[in-house]
């Protein structure tokens, strides 16, 4: 596989997991958050990926020397940023939180030193996704970030993936996108599909893709996930696998597709390859892992079911009013 994604994860977190083994504590460190789940499994896949974000403190510089050893380039602003802490004991078999501490946000001007390196590295790699930080630490990075990234990047040439929620995937929505992936659950409790039927997402979806996104996903749980491709509606079935943890199998989704598309495949094949890379990593506790082999035959076991949506209606908006409506989210 050649070329390189370029992944905004603005301020990865540091994970400290006690468990057991043999009796003894058994501690364990990794770099955790949505970019870095999304970097590690696109790295199992073959791809390479620059992971762009803000690296400060102790704990940042531990963040960062994790990452570089799992073969994740960094590209890092530091200035105020610290990164957030979580540590959790799962001795007893659940996650047991044992302390938390959260990020110190960036400044202004680390926001314009984040806002220059990811556009750089999206325009030079060609394709860039756009995670969003840790729960507790969404209040350090505005929407207009990704707004101005957003735009500022497929002006650029560059094509845009965006894994995001509430006003910061609106904000991306206004700035502009390739793919938009985007989960029922949010849809649902930002009341633009207030019962989560497949009419009501559907009419979302070609919302989205009348404003100029060019492909939409919403991923539905345990139910098969909807796409619009090329204005085609595809349902994406995969083989039903047995979840130990699905945390984290969306990221791995995006990963997927983002490995798809480095190596070539059009979009449905992406999304292909993107499905058996969610559906593996359900399977498993750790977070953006799983055999490549295993995620290449779940691909390859994975249908896209042309679905009839003529009776769908959809809202024709300029991406500013688009915005807008996606506020109620």
């Amino acid at each position: 596989m050649t070329g390189t994604a370029v992944v905004f994860a603005p301020a990865p977190v540091l994970t400290v997991t006690v468990e057991e083994r043999a009796g003894d504590p058994d501690v364990h460190l990794h770099a955790g958050g949505q970019g870095v789940w999304q970097a590690r499994m696109l790295t199992g896949l073959g791809g390479r990926a620059v992971l762009c974000g803000g690296f400060g403190g102790e704990s940042g510089q531990v963040v960062r020397a994790l990452l570089e050893q799992e073969g994740i380039e960094v590209a890092a602003v530091g200035g105020e940023i610290r990164n957030g802490v979580v540590v959790q004991d799962r001795r007893e078999g659940g996650r047991r939180m044992v302390a938390e501490a959260t990020a110190t946000g960036p400044s202004r001007h680390d926001l314009d030193e984040l806002h220059n390196l990811v556009l750089a590295r999206g325009m030079e790699a060609g394709i860039a996704v756009l995670s969003g930080p840790a729960p507790p630490d969404r209040h350090l990075v505005p929407p207009d970030l990704y707004r101005r990234l957003a735009a500022d990047l497929t002006a650029g040439g560059c094509r845009v993936i965006a894994d995001l929620a509430d006003e910061w995937l609106s904000a991306v929505v206004e700035g502009g996108a390739y793919l938009l992936k985007v989960s029922h659950e949010e849809l649902r409790a930002g009341h633009l599909a207030p019962a989560g039927t497949v009419p009501e997402l559907v009419a979302v979806m070609h919302t989205l893709h009348a404003g100029g996104t060019e492909a939409v996903l919403v991923t539905r749980a345990e139910q098969p996930a909807l796409a619009l491709v090329d204005g085609c509606l595809h349902e994406i079935v995969t083989p039903r696998m047995a979840p130990a943890d699905p945390r984290g199998a969306g990221d791995s989704m995006t990963a997927g597709i983002i490995a798809g598309l480095l190596r070539g495949d059009h979009l449905p094949d992406a999304l292909r390859l993107g499905a058996g890379a969610g559906a593996l990593n359900a399977t498993r506790h750790g977070l953006g892992t799983g055999s490549r082999q295993a995620v290449e035959r779940l691909a390859a076991a994975t249908e896209l079911r042309l679905l009839d949506d003529q009776g769908s209606h959809h809202l024709r908006m300029n991406r500013r009013e688009l915005a807008a409506w996606m506020t109620r989210m």
